[in-house]
């Protein structure tokens, strides 16, 4: 089974080169499933129940979230329903939605968590005894993806190793920056630092050029809108062999699109 893993989705331009890139790959059979980060796709902050129901019809098996989960008003009363949709495992105690998931490919089933980082994050629950608590949910036979929404490189590839031999894969997401270091790590467990972001190809990661500018060199408040022109698909696909929990392989890949 080759699994594809897709980088922070990124407003209307990364909702739509999603689909395009998601629907060629699993058309042509370079791809058996897909499992994608979602929380940027309502116009770069969080995301909604229709637009989650959106990717999920045009090729997603698995939707992950992360520190923008509740970026859309009214969301926290939708993610209940939406089972295919995991949110942070180590939010507090209580909060809605989904820890852990299982989605059935023509290929057997696949599992994913999600975690938040603790460095540079807001506040959260240790990630480490979260993920393991999160992983008890989900049958020993499938194998597992584990996304570590997180700013520190260093917690992620701690976390990566902390899963190694556990999990089937463990991918970073948040910076928007896809990283060069996809690898097999001594437990089988595939491993990438961040596999970067899937929106706007310019400006800085997925919005506009002009207020970001304005912000780093003034100190001014700027509203950062989600950039135009030509997108791209950043992630990473997965080889899991029939029957097995650990990884084949690992590639990082990204698909520009034609401006």
């Amino acid at each position: 089974m080759k699994v594809l893993l897709v980088g922070d989705i990124v407003g209307s331009p990364g909702r739509a080169w999603f689909k395009a890139v998601a629907q060629w790959l699993l058309g042509a059979g370079e791809v058996n499933a897909v499992i994608a980060n979602a929380e940027n796709a309502a116009a770069g902050n969080g995301i909604t129940r229709a637009l989650a129901e959106e990717l999920l019809g045009a090729g997603a098996d698995l939707l992950t979230l992360g520190d923008h989960t509740w970026g859309q008003r009214g969301f926290d009363a939708d993610i209940g329903g939406l089972k295919r949709v995991v949110r942070p495992a180590n939010f507090p105690e209580g909060t809605p939605g989904a820890t852990a998931a299982v989605a059935e490919t023509a290929l057997g089933p696949i599992g994913v968590v999600s975690v938040l980082g603790q460095v540079f994050m807001a506040p959260a629950d240790n990630p480490f005894h979260a993920v393991d608590r999160a992983l008890r949910q989900i049958p020993a036979n499938v194998p597992v993806f584990v996304d570590v929404h997180a700013e520190a490189t260093s917690e992620k590839i701690a976390l990566g190793h902390w899963l190694d031999g556990r999990a089937a894969c463990v991918f970073g997401t948040h910076t928007h920056v896809q990283t060069s270091d996809a690898t097999i790590l001594p437990g089988g467990t595939a491993y990438i630092t961040d596999l970067g972001m899937t929106g706007p190809a310019e400006g800085v990661i997925g919005r506009q050029l002009a207020p970001v500018l304005k912000k780093f060199t003034t100190g001014v408040p700027a509203k950062f809108e989600v950039a135009g022109g030509p997108a791209k698909l950043e992630g990473a696909i997965v080889e899991i062999p029939r029957g097995e929990r650990r990884a084949a392989s690992i590639k990082a890949v990204r698909y520009i699109q034609e401006g």
